[in-house]
C-alpha cells in the first residue's frame, strides 16, 4: 500500500514538472517570437544614421525596453512599434507579421521602401497604421480590409500607383481617419469607401 502511494505521488510530481516545463517553454517561445521579429526588422535596416536601433536594440536588454517598442502591461508582447523620424532606411520583413499583439505601427518620416509584406494580414488587432513620408511602392494592397479594428490609416507621400483596390474598404467598420494623398493613384473612389460610416477625416488626393 505504501509503495502504491509513493508511486502515485511520484507520478503526480513528474506530471507537474512536465506541465511547468511545457508552460515555461511556451512562454519563452512567445517572447522569443516577438524578439525575433524585431531583430529581423533591425537586420533589414540598411541605414540608421542616428544609430538608434544599432545601439539600443540589443539582446542584452529586454526588447520591451527597446526604443520605439511598447509592450502590454499584462504580458511581454509588443503592442506598439513607433519608429517615426529616425531617418531609417530599409524594408519591412515578413517576420513583422509574427507580432501577434501589435495594434499600432508608426514608421512616419523614414525611408522604408519596397512593397508591404502580406504577412501583415496576420495582425488583426491593428488600430493604427502610419507609413507617411516613406518610399513604399507598387499598388496599394487589397488586403487592408483584413484589419477590422483599424481606425487610422495613412499611406501619404509614398510611391503607390494605380487604382485604389475595389474591396479595400469592405470590412473597415471602425475606420475614422484616412490619408492617401501624395502618391500616384488614379481611377475612381471605390463604392466600399462609402460604407465606412465612422470616417471623419479623409484625403485621397488623386
Amino acid at each position: 500500500m505504501g509503495n502504491t502511494g509513493f508511486s502515485l505521488a511520484l507520478m503526480m510530481a513528474v506530471l507537474l514538472l512536465h506541465f511547468v516545463a511545457l508552460f515555461s517553454t511556451k512562454t519563452t517561445t512567445n517572447i522569443s517570437t516577438d524578439q525575433s521579429a524585431l531583430l529581423a526588422l533591425k537586420a533589414h535596416i540598411i541605414g540608421d544614421p542616428q544609430k538608434m536601433l544599432k545601439t539600443n536594440w540589443s539582446i542584452a536588454t529586454s526588447f520591451c525596453n527597446w526604443v520605439g517598442v511598447t509592450c502590454g502591461s499584462r504580458h511581454q508582447k509588443v503592442i506598439t512599434l513607433k519608429l517615426s523620424s529616425m531617418l531609417l532606411t530599409g524594408t519591412i520583413p515578413p517576420q513583422i507579421g509574427n507580432l501577434s499583439f501589435l495594434t499600432s505601427l508608426d514608421l512616419t518620416n523614414n525611408s522604408f521602401h519596397g512593397s508591404l509584406p502580406i504577412q501583415l494580414t496576420n495582425l488583426h488587432r491593428f488600430k493604427l497604421i502610419n507609413l507617411v513620408l516613406n518610399n513604399f511602392y507598387g499598388e496599394i494592397p487589397s488586403w487592408f480590409d483584413s484589419f477590422p479594428k483599424l481606425q487610422y490609416l495613412s499611406l501619404s507621400a509614398n510611391n503607390f500607383v494605380g487604382q485604389i483596390p475595389s474591396d479595400m474598404f469592405e470590412r473597415l467598420p471602425k475606420l475614422q481617419v484616412l490619408y492617401l494623398d501624395g502618391n500616384k493613384l488614379s481611377g475612381k473612389i471605390p463604392l466600399g469607401f462609402f460604407k465606412c460610416k465612422e470616417l471623419r477625416v479623409h484625403i485621397i488626393g488623386f
